[in-house]
């Protein structure tokens, strides 16, 4: 996985736990990676220094497409990816103990595809999996990943009407909002995550913002890969997807375009976000 020629996107997945990474580069073969946390992020390690601090590859496999968007599907062995150049996805299944292999498996179609954008995935945990996925708000879809039937295709949200809105205090992207990533804590009440606009990750608790749209200031920014990389903050990364770990409250891990994976903690001294 050269660093040079690699944009990484990641999932954090609760069972087996684990990372699995993924992205692209100038080779028409990207690989998709399913590693194992050093002891420091499982669970029922217990806390304390340890040597350990590496990432251990697991299994793997390569993907003839560009893999833009990855999600591991609850309670399954499953992966499902999309990338360019359509808007279909393709289903991955992360082979047994006794094999070191991630091989594809079945690609979900969608109607009127060609010529839209990547989807962009997320994944719901029923008795049947499902896989919510669309390019555009008005093409919004629910598959179901195993049958690939289609559960239904109108968003019942109404978009016109939200709970609560702010304005971040974030620039504007480098490359539009491709890389764009928002996503909730799922330990933490009322926070939210933001990256893909630079090279940063920005926290933010959103259990005071109102209707107003008023601007509001993070409460923690991640800076990791903006210095971490060889070009020391001059031409930084762009962090192309970020992650919270489903256990530990505040834990996330990060991927860059050089192909920098990050796993770091934030402090909030306040009593804001638990």
């Amino acid at each position: 996985m050269g660093k040079s020629s690699l944009t990484m996107f990641l999932v954090l997945h609760t069972h087996p736990q684990g990372v699995c990474v993924a992205g692209y580069g100038q080779s028409g073969r990207n690989e998709i990676l399913q590693l194992l946390p050093p002891p420091t992020l499982q669970v029922k390690e217990t806390q304390g220094l340890r040597p350990e601090r590496d990432f251990k590859v697991e299994c793997g496999g390569f993907s003839n497409r560009p893999v833009h968007s990855l999600k591991h599907v609850p309670d399954t062995s499953l992966l499902v990816t999309s990338g360019p150049p359509d808007s279909s996805l393709q289903v991955w299944q992360v082979s047994a103990e006794d094999s070191d292999v991630i091989k594809s498996v079945s690609a979900i179609t969608t109607e009127n595809g060609t010529g839209q954008p990547w989807a962009k995935i997320a994944t719901i945990s029923t008795r049947a999996p499902w896989v919510l996925h669309g390019s555009r708000l008005d093409n919004v879809q629910v598959t179901e990943v195993e049958s690939r039937k289609n559960v239904y295709m109108s968003d019942v949200r109404k978009t016109s009407e939200f709970l609560a809105s702010a304005k971040c205090r974030v620039p504007s992207p480098r490359s539009g909002a491709e890389f764009l990533c928002v996503s909730w804590a799922p330990a933490l009440e009322g926070c939210l995550a933001v990256s893909g606009f630079d090279g940063t990750v920005h926290v933010y608790d959103t259990q005071s913002w109102d209707n107003s749209g008023r601007e509001v200031e993070p409460i923690f920014i991640h800076k990791g890969h903006v210095f971490g990389g060889p070009g020391g903050g001059r031409d930084p990364p762009q962090v192309t997807a970020h992650t919270w770990h489903p256990q530990k409250q505040r834990t996330l891990l990060s991927a860059a375009s050089d192909g920098s994976l990050h796993v770091w903690d934030w402090v909030q001294s306040c009593g804001k976000c638990g």
